[in-house]
């Protein structure tokens, strides 16, 4: 029985409305929530502390006006456990460049231990973060993103050469900023700090989502191949992603079914580095997966059509 083709092609442009749309909106986003850095390319120091009793026997806003008053305003408490000693904690994160000097570190250590005597405040350690080394390590990681970028386009420029590879690998970069920039977005609307993880989660994104447009590209080719002249470049795109269609659904449903598992369980067991980690890579396969199969070869075919009316 054949499976009747969908419109890729012919819904197109519904498909590059729909994509401008979502990116203008997480421009705006980015404008009116703002985007938070995380500490290490802010700047600043964060200190540890591990306290006796059940989680919540300190009181988080009282430590945080101790705090306030020793190191300043402008500053963040929030609660940790540590698992190699099964203590409960918190961190103090000071947005601070000047660091804070041991005397000062004594001064807070010993308030707190004053007002909660009864939890045997101890600190763990305190860590300082220089912002110009965050920002050079942000700089090599967006240089390393650009030249992968360009080294896709040669790589695809070469393989696909006679379907016009070069025109075929600057599109399907474009469709890669358009994972780039919903990964950002996830980071902003649910006002998650950029950090390592944002880069980390970036570079996945941008391995899985290439692939998947050279299994459609590689498909177009043997298409083009097959039909010559007898069909459309249009015609020959659209059928080549319809083939691939469901190699691409259900690669792309287990991969996200077994990070909303990992998720789950970052959840249950309170691990916040994961679930920060895994939850902007589920909305980066799903926008992968989306610009792999709708934008991709449609801009491709846009192009070459495009170039052939000039």
């Amino acid at each position: 029985m054949k499976h009747k083709e969908i419109g890729f092609v012919k819904n197109r442009k519904k498909f590059f409305i729909f994509s401008t749309v979502l990116m203008l909106a997480i421009i705006i986003s980015s404008f009116v929530f703002g985007v938070d850095l995380d500490i290490r390319f802010k700047g600043g120091t964060m200190v540890d502390y591990s306290y006796a009793g059940e989680q919540g026997a300190v009181d988080l806003e009282q430590v945080s006006e101790i705090a306030s008053d020793v190191l300043g305003s402008n500053l963040t408490v929030e609660e940790k456990f540590n698992k190699l000693t099964n203590q409960n904690g918190f961190e103090i994160t000071l947005v601070d460049n000047d660091g804070v000097s041991s005397e000062v570190q004594g001064d807070l250590t010993d308030k707190l231990q004053e007002i909660f005597a009864d939890q045997d405040i101890k600190q763990l350690s305190i860590t300082s973060v220089n912002p110009t080394m965050g920002k050079e390590f942000f700089i090599k990681c967006m240089v390393a993103v650009l030249f992968g970028s360009l080294l896709m386009i040669l790589y695809i420029g070469i393989r696909f050469r006679k379907i016009g590879g070069v025109s075929a690998g600057f599109m399907a970069v474009v469709a890669l900023l358009h994972d780039v920039m919903v990964v950002f977005g996830t980071f902003v609307v649910f006002r998650m700090p950029l950090d390592d993880s944002f880069i980390a989660v970036v570079l996945t994104i941008l391995g899985y989502s290439i692939n998947s447009t050279i299994v459609i590209y590689d498909r177009i080719r043997e298409n083009k191949r097959l039909y010559g002249s007898t069909k459309s470049l249009g015609e020959v795109v659209n059928i080549s992603v319809n083939q691939t269609l469901a190699r691409s659904v259900n690669t792309s449903v287990a991969t996200i079914l077994s990070m909303v598992v990992v998720c789950i369980v970052a959840l249950i067991f309170g691990v916040n580095s994961i679930l920060s980690f895994a939850f902007p890579i589920i909305m980066g396969l799903i926008s992968g997966a989306y610009s792999s199969v709708c934008l991709a070869s449609e801009l491709w075919v846009t192009w070459k059509e495009k170039r052939e009316k000039a």
